[in-house]
């Protein structure tokens, strides 16, 4: 052992607005599910979700408005609605994905 203190690297995040400066939806949901998978609490895909969402444990479900899956979408929108569950939508699945900590690799 050196003593020598090893710094891990900061990944680059968009810096949140000064205490009492105004702030946009997409913007505070960028950083509540970045605070949620830093604490564990988020769940994400289709089988985690609904999983959490009939234990009665979600807060909010969002989803992506360009999913391409017509089932996908009613199933999730039918259980936020039996469960009381917060719905938000965001415009990108690609967005959504990397707000969540998800890394998508296409070929």
């Amino acid at each position: 052992m050196s003593g020598e203190e090893v710094v891990a690297p900061v990944a680059e995040t968009t810096p949140a607005p000064a205490l009492g400066e105004a702030m946009d939806l997409m913007t505070a949901l960028q950083i509540v599910l970045r605070k949620s998978l830093a604490h564990g609490g988020l769940a994400r895909g289709l089988h985690e979700g609904a999983k959490v969402i009939e234990k009665h444990a979600a807060q909010l479900c969002v989803l992506a408005e360009d999913c391409n899956q017509p089932d996908y979408v009613k199933l999730v929108k039918a259980l936020c609605a039996d469960h009381n569950v917060s719905l938000l939508t965001v415009p990108s699945a690609k967005t959504l994905g990397e707000w969540a900590g998800v890394s998508i690799m296409y070929s």
